[in-house]
């Protein structure tokens, strides 16, 4: 691929932004409806944990805006991510710091601050994807900077003349936290949550799995081409997920916008590594590798080699 047809590649739009959004905020108002219709139900739990699915999927708008990459206007991708980031109960400010190390030091130990290690056992794997390990990290996190605390390792990634406002936009989040359970409590309205925390706690074990598909298993390497791992999946999780499945594309070029990753995935065919049974083949090939067994896609490549 040429420079200038990346650069082409590269161009953003608020009109594309805009419609995936309309289209993403459509899906989270129809399984909203379904919870709202199971009220009072034995189907409110599974209309929850289907609107969760929806729900922690902000997460992949939020990943999009610390890129500024879902709209052109910067001031549209600092307030969609804001919104995203309290939804979830992730700060943006301190999101985008984090991440942007990720990027720079994928799959390298030590120095990745979201690197997830290829779980020991499968009773690891299991408890990984409960949730519990990383909801207890995110308030413990949350909780920490609220306090005023920043460990030796954020202080990595979190510029001196940035401390101060991550610590402070983890205090506003947690006030508005207060009054929304304040305020709920006060007049015996639980909208929150019936439509949002319960159903992101449903949920969220379906975002860890996605999650892990990205890099857990693939070799702790500086080179991109092995460290990442995109995944072919049908067209309803590639809305849900503003095409984050084709993550080797995103990692080979973070500039490029989401609706630009399908081009992107054509013209780098054969050059990332593509898991083309997607989510499930994923964590066929991480079970695989937990268990002991040789992952069936590098059993096929020294075949063909």
């Amino acid at each position: 691929m040429t420079r200038p047809e990346l650069r082409e590649l590269m161009r953003r739009s608020n009109l594309h932004g805009a419609m995936h959004l309309a289209k993403f905020m459509l899906v989270l108002a129809v399984t909203g409806l379904l919870v709202w219709l199971s009220l009072g139900t034995w189907w409110l739990i599974p209309a929850m944990f289907v609107h969760g699915i929806v729900v922690v999927h902000h997460f992949s708008l939020q990943h999009e805006c610390c890129h500024y990459t879902p709209f052109r206007s910067r001031w549209l991708n600092e307030v969609v991510g804001n919104y995203c980031g309290f939804v979830l109960v992730i700060p943006n400010k301190f999101f985008r710091y984090e991440h942007c190390n990720h990027h720079t030091f994928t799959q390298q130990k030590g120095y990745d601050p979201e690197l997830i290690e290829l779980p020991i056992s499968l009773g690891k794997y299991l408890w990984y994807l409960s949730s519990i390990p990383y909801w207890r990290s995110k308030f413990s996190e949350l909780f920490r900077h609220v306090l005023g605390n920043i460990t030796d390792a954020e202080k990595v990634f979190i510029p001196v003349e940035e401390r101060r406002a991550v610590i402070a936009e983890a205090r506003v989040y947690f006030a508005l936290y207060v009054v929304i359970i304040a305020g709920s409590a006060a007049f015996g309205w639980w909208a929150a949550l019936w439509f949002w925390w319960l159903p992101m706690f449903l949920g969220e074990p379906v975002m860890r799995a996605i999650r892990m598909t990205e890099h857990v298993g693939r070799p702790n390497v500086k080179d991109m081409k092995e460290n990442t791992r995109s995944n072919l999946v049908s067209w309803p999780m590639r809305l849900l997920c503003w095409n984050m499945n084709y993550h080797a594309e995103h990692h080979y070029a973070s500039s490029v916008p989401f609706f630009a990753l399908p081009e992107l995935h054509s013209r780098l065919s054969g050059f990332v590594h593509v898991e083309p049974r997607g989510y499930l083949g994923a964590h066929i090939d991480i079970i695989s590798q937990i268990v002991g067994r040789k992952p069936r896609s590098d059993a096929a490549d020294s075949l063909g080699s």
